[in-house]
């Protein structure tokens, strides 16, 4: 399977130019031939902006329907975080729209990061996974990765691939250059990393994103600055694979 992955500025609130954006990756990737293309947390209408709330996005909304459309148009898949308006709740979300663009799944992050997002959001309490490129994908998002027993949960029901759009600020460099190579290794997954750069508000983000493979390797990581990235995954080579979740010793 080929993926893609996007890192960018935020839009600011800028729908409509971050739909733009999205359109000039998913024809990008199409192109390159990638069966999808992940893109940063909360994209819509971006991570840290100040009117989160009021500008959060129903799932039938008008924006979402036209990012159904630009995959349709660029024969690419996406996935796509969002704020989500859920009646009254408000979610931290990303949405997965395939080649054709229909929606093949819809997943709330679960871990909440700090006070910010604890004050704004509903946390989720489900996993979700769908079929891409032959393979079984999951969807985390951002701290969601940093937690070992999720991504040993995953890898339990068969998931080969983890998409995990992300805002990873600074000063947290060693996620994006320590902990997602070593999630990958350690439950023989790989990870398609999405995350921000520059600066918004009073955050800057440390870019960094990348595709991981199944043994840990860095198949393709970016820099500080705004990027593409396409990798082919591996197959997996059993004799690599990590063996933990089989020799664990529980202790009582």
């Amino acid at each position: 399977m080929r993926i893609a992955v996007l890192q960018e500025p935020s839009p600011g609130g800028d729908i409509p130019r971050a739909l733009d954006r999205l359109g000039c990756a998913l024809r990008a990737a199409g192109a390159a031939g990638a069966a999808l293309l992940v893109a940063p947390e909360a994209f819509l209408p971006g991570y840290n902006h100040p009117e989160i709330a009021a500008r959060a996005l129903r799932r039938d909304d008008d924006a979402m329907a036209r990012a159904a459309d630009l995959c349709r148009d660029a024969s690419c898949g996406l996935v796509l975080g969002y704020a989500e308006r859920d009646g009254d709740r408000l979610r931290n979300s990303a949405v997965v729209f395939d080649p054709a663009g229909r929606e093949v799944a819809n997943y709330r992050k679960i871990q909440l990061y700090g006070p910010r997002e604890r004050a704004l959001y509903e946390p989720g309490d489900a996993y979700a996974t769908f079929e891409a490129g032959g393979l079984r994908v999951a969807l985390l998002i951002c701290y969601d990765a940093e937690f070992a027993p999720h991504m040993a949960a995953l890898a339990a029901r068969g998931v080969r691939l983890v998409c995990v759009p992300t805002a990873n600020m600074a000063p947290f460099v060693h996620v994006v250059r320590h902990t997602i190579p070593a999630m990958a290794a350690n439950h023989g997954l790989a990870i398609a990393y999405a995350n921000y750069c520059g600066t918004e508000g009073d955050l800057r983000y440390v870019g960094g994103s990348q595709i991981a493979g199944p043994h840990g390797e860095v198949l393709a990581l970016a820099g500080e600055g705004p990027a593409l990235l396409v990798a082919d995954l591996p197959e997996p080579d059993p004799a690599r694979l990590s063996t933990q979740a089989a020799d664990l010793r529980h202790l009582s």
